[in-house]
């Protein structure tokens, strides 16, 4: 499937400047299709890693039966987000991945709860990781959403310029 382009191209962000913005958020909206096909977005932590975007949930409810339902989804990291009242406009930066969701299985879990126990606390030790990983690891399920399509666009108020 091919993606709409940027309709103001001139605010489009580099592909790197967009993965900049997954690596150092902590929050995120994921769209998914819900129940009788009414959209579900819900804002969740999560990690980026090597294109893919990670998340941590229960094994059972809404987002769940959504992903079992319907593998496409989006996910939205605003990465700035500044009231300018004088000029009735926001300085913004924001990031929209597109791509498929799906559910890991067993020990393909630990890699990216331990990254997102990295990201989250990062004070605590590698030991303190492994252990509340452990702890909640019959509770727990991954999701894993393959970026298939990346953009990203800022304010006016954020160009050279601007």
């Amino acid at each position: 499937m091919a993606f709409r382009p940027l309709r103001r191209a001139r605010q489009a962000l580099p592909r790197a400047v967009c993965e900049q913005i997954l690596h150092s958020g902590r929050t995120g909206v994921l769209a998914l299709l819900g129940d009788g096909g009414w959209p579900y977005a819900v804002p969740l932590n999560y990690v980026y890693a090597g294109g893919r975007l990670y998340f941590h949930c229960a094994r059972q409810g809404h987002k769940m039966d959504a992903v079992r339902g319907c593998e496409k989804a989006s996910f939205c990291v605003v990465d700035r987000d500044a009231v300018v009242p004088q000029r009735y406009t926001t300085a913004y930066r924001s990031v929209i991945a597109f791509g498929t969701v799906r559910a890991l299985e067993g020990e393909a879990m630990r890699a990216p709860l331990h990254a997102l126990a990295q990201k989250y606390a990062p004070g605590q030790s590698e030991a303190d990781h492994r252990g509340e990983i452990d702890r909640y690891w019959a509770e727990v399920c991954v999701l894993e959403f393959t970026v298939r399509h990346l953009c990203g666009k800022q304010g006016l108020e954020l160009l050279p310029g601007g």
